[in-house]
């Protein structure tokens, strides 16, 4: 039986299984503010964003109070609370304010929001008696407009990240070995669940396992590529239904030397399949993965088909996209099946 193996490096869903610690120079994520919020989860991004009004509010809400403050309009509107109908003698009743119906801090945060986010009640406005209050006028309003900005952006990144159109890639739950043109191949099945097909669609495929140098280093984490054949040719695909992708084991394969015996042995070992893509509505590059460890791989097992043609279109049943069949397959390595071929 094979021994446990270590955490897997990518996971069946595409996540990568790495834990980054001790980062000593954080603040090179306040350089990129922008990613840095795409890629904060939402309640703290809704959090900042809300934080950040609520803040430029009271900001703005205390300049415009010590504006009212300085020019004495605290006081006027005091006297007028105390005594409406003080302003008979004259030289009350022509005061103007910086802005009206401000008589309290209350009052200042409730224009600093009308100011900021448009929400005009007609109780309180500028007026030209202060060349500094329209200039906080044109502050605050730019300093809104550049959050709004912001937050919408970041809101438009998040619901649009390239990782949600890839949740209609799948791939196969199971990777298979079997014969192919009287070679053993590596093989798996990847499909497009959308209607809206992936342009330009390339797919790669990497052994994960752990090696050592002639030196004695030792790399825990050794990602070699693998050369892989597809239907159509090279590494791009034409996505439009489900393809078996695989992979030729020959002598330049890292799974050269496995066979059914010891395959479940290989603890360490993790096939890596990559496929990426330009999103055909948005024109957003998109990228799925996932991986398939030593128990994840069935040997001498086929891929049933799934591709039907019905009243003169092709159909494609979803329902067995995962299914395999046993199918003949030498009990050997791909080095045994060669060395055996060249002597007959």
């Amino acid at each position: 039986r094979a021994r446990e193996r270590r955490a897997r490096f990518v996971g069946k869903n595409g996540a990568c299984n790495v834990a980054h610690k001790n980062i000593r120079e954080q603040g090179r994520f306040l350089q990129d503010v922008f990613t840095t919020l795409v890629d904060l989860k939402w309640p703290h991004t809704l959090l900042i964003f809300t934080m950040s009004f609520l803040c430029s509010w009271l900001l703005f809400g205390m300049v415009w109070w010590l504006i009212a403050f300085a020019h004495g309009d605290l006081d006027h509107s005091t006297r007028l609370q105390r005594d409406p109908g003080e302003g008979a003698a004259g030289a009350p009743a022509n005061f103007v304010p910086c802005v009206t119906s401000i008589h309290s801090f209350t009052s200042a945060f409730l224009f600093s929001i009308e100011v900021q986010v448009t929400i005009g009640f007609g109780g309180r406005m500028v007026t030209e008696e202060c060349p500094a209050a329209i200039l906080v006028l044109i502050v605050q309003n730019i300093v809104g407009l550049v959050i709004n900005a912001i937050m919408l952006g970041c809101i438009f990144m998040k619901t649009s990240q390239a990782h949600r159109r890839a949740e209609t890639l799948i791939f196969s739950k199971h990777a298979v070995i079997a014969l192919r043109e009287g070679k053993l191949c590596f093989m798996l099945r990847v499909g497009d669940l959308r209607k809206s097909m992936i342009i330009s669609a390339t797919i790669r495929m990497q052994v994960v396992k752990k090696t050592a140098s002639l030196e004695g280093e030792v790399v825990p984490l050794n990602q070699i590529d693998i050369q892989m054949e597809n239907p159509v040719g090279g590494n791009s695909i034409f996505l439009v239904s489900p393809l078996i992708i695989y992979h030729v084991i020959d002598k330049n394969s890292p799974l050269y030397d496995i066979s059914p015996l010891n395959l479940h042995h290989h603890e360490d070992l993790e096939i890596i399949v990559i496929l990426e893509g330009v999103v055909e509505t948005t024109g957003i590059t998109t990228q799925a993965r996932t991986s398939y460890l030593a128990d994840e791989i069935l040997w001498g097992q086929r891929f049933v088909p799934i591709v039907a043609e019905e009243d003169g279109r092709y159909s494609v049943d979803y329902s067995k996209f995962g299914n395999t069949v046993k199918v003949p397959t030498p009990s050997c390595t791909a080095r045994q099946l060669e060395e055996d071929k060249s002597i007959m």
